[in-house]
């Protein structure tokens, strides 16, 4: 099955530099998500259109719910916690600070609150980064090196594999995975993705365990089945897609991020809505977001 971009609704227009990190607070029925250097924070109420914004004043490359009503975030030096009502923030838990061209990049929490989320160079640097994991004491531990770029993670429905992008090797791997102490087995490559079809980003996995990839440079999503098979392609009228995530009061609403850097005046032009907020319905379910649980 393919969406094509007609049938794909803009419902925030938000110019983000990099949108990523999509995630659905049922409580609050809003999309939380980010924009890398823009260095905010944004909130989508599907209910009134309206879009909120918060300047977290650092690069930020991922944000997730916390069960305190806090907020978590991945951001260029470490972990930090975020109140949402006042703005303040506090860095629980550094990250590479000795390492000042890295920053941190995509993240989310396991099913036991752990909140994972791996870092890349601001210029690629091949092997100079890794994938971090932030535990309810804020400890960190570093769960896999060397990698690149690291990016999109998610877990399979009954918690035995970790779905991983390290971006440069075009390959969506999965891990085995043992859920109680969250330590990674053997990895294997669950798909490559052609260089011309775009670069692997964020993605999220389904209520039937599929895994939606988004495709940098390539302007679609693909959802790709545990055996590895494509099986449908939602199509955006934008090349820079970075993530996704299931949202609405049934999980039946895929929201997609995008990203506007780095595009000249000509493309921008073919592309006005890079860096906009996306919906579609591609008739399947996720699952609700893991909140962290832990220090915030």
């Amino acid at each position: 099955m393919v969406v094509k971009a007609g049938e794909v609704d803009v419902v925030a227009s938000t110019a983000n530099q990099i949108g990523e990190g999509p995630v659905w607070l049922p409580d609050q029925q809003r999309l939380l998500w980010v924009d890398i250097t823009g260095r905010r924070l944004l909130w989508f109420d599907p209910g009134n259109g309206r879009v909120e914004t918060l300047d977290v004043g650092r690069d930020v490359g991922a944000v997730v719910p916390t069960e305190s009503g806090q907020l978590m975030a991945a951001v260029v030096d470490g972990f930090l916690q975020i109140d949402p009502e006042t703005g303040s923030t506090r860095l629980v838990a550094a990250v590479e600070q000795d390492q000042p061209v890295n920053r941190m990049n995509d993240g989310k929490c396991d099913s036991r609150g752990r909140f994972w989320a791996g870092t890349m160079g601001y210029q690629i640097r091949p092997h100079a980064a890794a994938l971090y994991r932030l535990d309810s004491e804020c400890r960190v531990e570093t769960m896999l090196q060397p990698v690149t770029l690291s990016n999109g993670i998610d877990w399979s429905p009954d918690d035995r594999f970790m779905y991983y992008v390290d971006s440069t090797t075009q390959r969506l791997d999965l891990f085995d995975y043992e859920p109680e102490t969250g330590s990674l087995g053997t990895r294997r490559t669950l798909l490559e993705i052609p260089a011309k079809d775009g670069l692997p980003d964020g993605l999220t996995v389904d209520a039937d365990g599929c895994i939606w990839l988004a495709l940098w440079g390539g302007g679609e999503v693909r959802r790709i089945t545990p055996e590895g098979t494509v099986d449908r392609v939602v199509k955006l009228p934008v090349t820079q897609v970075t993530s996704c995530a299931f949202g609405g009061p049934d999980l039946d609403q895929l929201y997609i991020t995008s990203a506007a850097k780095d595009l000249d005046a000509a493309e921008l032009a073919r592309q006005p809505e890079a860096g906009s907020l996306f919906r579609c319905r591609p008739g399947v379910k996720g699952r609700p977001a893991q909140p962290f649980r832990g220090c915030a």
